[in-house]
């Protein structure tokens, strides 16, 4: 009995962390040419509700949003946003990296 509650138990934690969504958004970014695009695009994105932190790197053209524990923030909405402010998304993924990861990875290449 007591291998069939931890099996079960085993089991039921998996399922949870299958449905988990990721808590960063990494995009890649064209029309990224200056300080001021980076500043933009960083205070349009912490400007909405569920947005915990933002990493803009020019020279990479990578965007990275954190977001807040619980929220989300669909592809469409962030890749609108983006375009209406005139820059060009290449490519979106959800990604089980920490803001911090991109931003010490991005750093890494240069």
């Amino acid at each position: 009995m007591k291998d069939t509650m931890k099996a079960l138990v085993f089991v039921a934690a998996l399922l949870a962390g299958a449905g988990a969504q990721a808590k960063t958004i990494k995009m890649e970014v064209n029309g990224l040419v200056c300080a001021f695009c980076a500043q933009g695009i960083e205070k349009k994105l912490k400007s909405m509700a569920p947005t915990q932190a933002v990493f803009v790197s020019l020279e990479h053209r990578v965007v990275a949003v954190s977001l807040k524990d619980g929220q989300d923030i669909a592809d469409e909405v962030l890749v609108s946003q983006l375009k209406d402010a005139g820059y060009d998304v290449r490519s979106i993924a959800r990604v089980d990296e920490s803001l911090e990861k991109i931003r010490a990875d991005t750093k890494a290449k240069r």
